[in-house]
């Protein structure tokens, strides 16, 4: 497995920008409301996963034994995390581009912006601590550690 590459986080926020536009352009008036704390979930997520990251880094940095296994998962939840992230942080832009200009018709236009915008900041720190995650999983490199213990001149 390899890290989260720019790319990918790209690619995923431009699919759900694509989707979610597409849907709240052509078919707005058929769905219900947004809940105004739809997008808190993934800030939970990126809290949690903070947390883990500084855990991970401690215990790394301290040379505590801790299991090749629970290292993986962790960035394997990282790894999706991100992509799920930039997919939300992508559907909630599209969200945005779809309501922005409607939201002066009526309250529910504007009652979804204010659900989008709450929806993206949360997408935001959910990929920041993903990525902080995966980030804070990286053993340090070999030679890093070759050239603190053998200074050159």
């Amino acid at each position: 497995m390899h890290f989260t590459r720019p790319r990918e986080l790209v690619t995923a926020g431009l699919v759900g920008l694509v989707l979610s536009y597409l849907v709240f352009e052509f078919q707005y008036n058929a769905l219900p409301r947004l809940p105004t704390f739809a997008g808190v979930t993934l800030l939970v997520l990126g809290v949690i996963e903070v947390a883990l990251a500084f855990s991970i880094r401690s215990r790394i940095r301290n040379g505590r034994v801790f299991g090749s296994l629970a290292v993986a998962r962790a960035v394997a939840l990282a790894k999706a995390s991100s992509l799920l992230g930039a997919l939300m942080f992508g559907a909630w832009g599209g969200v945005l581009i779809a309501l922005v200009p409607r939201a002066g018709e009526a309250a529910a236009p504007a009652a979804d912006v204010r659900s989008a915008v709450i929806g993206l900041v949360s997408a935001v720190a959910l990929v920041g601590a993903a990525l902080w995650l995966e980030h804070c999983c990286r053993t340090p490199d070999q030679g890093d550690q070759d050239r603190d213990s053998h200074p050159t001149g």
